[in-house]
């Protein structure tokens, strides 16, 4: 699974954010890696430098081999609040997703 990492110019692209963002959806999809090829990281500040609730955003885009990508949003006060929400939803929508498949 290959994980691309995208930010507006209002987040700073740390290596310490990157590897946050790395082994945390490394270890929340570790069960789904054989059907992902590739995860697609969206984060940004809605708000640019001002602050505000709920301004930071994550979409994560899944590829999976042979089917669609699957794409879901998140939105939190924190970057890593905000990624935690996105694995959740994208967890969801895998299992949905897959589940169906399996049943068929």
């Amino acid at each position: 699974m290959t994980i691309q990492i995208n930010s507006d110019n209002n987040i700073t692209g740390t290596e310490g954010l990157s590897n946050f963002v790395e082994n945390t959806i490394a270890e929340t999809l570790k069960r789904f890696d054989e059907q992902i090829t590739r995860i697609e990281v969206h984060l940004t500040d809605e708000n640019g430098h001002k602050s505000g609730i709920n301004d930071k955003r994550c979409v994560l885009e899944a590829r999976l081999e042979g089917m669609q990508p699957i794409a879901v949003t998140a939105h939190n006060d924190t970057i890593q609040a905000a990624l935690k929400s996105a694995l959740d939803k994208l967890k969801s929508a895998l299992d949905t997703s897959l589940g169906r498949l399996q049943n068929h």
